[in-house]
């Protein structure tokens, strides 16, 4: 009776360390894969009717420039970004509104799952994070100025597709990734 007591007592022990160790701060790299591709997939090709109204922006590149935690924190800043933009009751309609809202729901589940990644001590992050909000600042002057309209939201969407290949393809190391094959 002694040894089945200890038994129990001494897996009720383990459980409770286990359960009480701290979850990892890291974003996950299979829902970055799949905002990619649900805003790939919900829209199709660029329509050649917004071709017109298609403008460059230059992509800060430099605020993913290291590695580690400001690598990491211009993800996470990069994913609130993306959210305020779909963030507005003007969204367009003719997209897929099933895919757009699951993307919604992932972009918002991100945030929500790292927000420890706003209190990283990064030193040098300022300067980056300037560069990531003069991009996002443009895209949503975009938006406005063309009255969020069906062209302008093509265009934000093929900015923030070059901006999630550029995670996956550049900083994925710094993504948590389940079972990478």
């Amino acid at each position: 009776m002694a040894i089945q007591t200890i038994t129990w007592i001494s897996a009720f022990l383990c459980l409770v360390q286990v359960f009480s160790m701290p979850m990892p701060c890291q974003l996950q790299g299979q829902l970055v894969r799949t905002t990619h591709n649900l805003l790939r997939d919900m829209g199709g090709h660029f329509p050649l009717e917004c071709l017109q109204e298609n403008v460059f922006m230059a992509f800060p590149a430099t605020a993913f420039a290291t590695s580690g935690a400001p690598h990491v924190r211009a993800i996470y800043e990069t994913l609130k970004n993306i959210d305020t933009l779909f963030g507005t009751d003007k969204l367009p309609t003719m997209w897929d509104q099933q895919k757009l809202e699951y993307f919604q729901n992932i972009i918002y589940r991100q945030i929500e799952e790292s927000e420890c990644m706003s209190s990283v001590d990064t030193s040098d992050y300022p300067i980056r994070a300037e560069g990531l909000k003069t991009y996002f600042g443009n895209i949503a002057a975009v938006l406005k100025e063309k009255n969020f309209s069906y062209c302008a939201w093509e265009v934000v969407r093929k900015e923030l597709l070059y901006t999630l290949e550029f995670i996956l393809k550049h900083t994925s190391d710094s993504l948590l990734w389940s079972n990478r094959t």
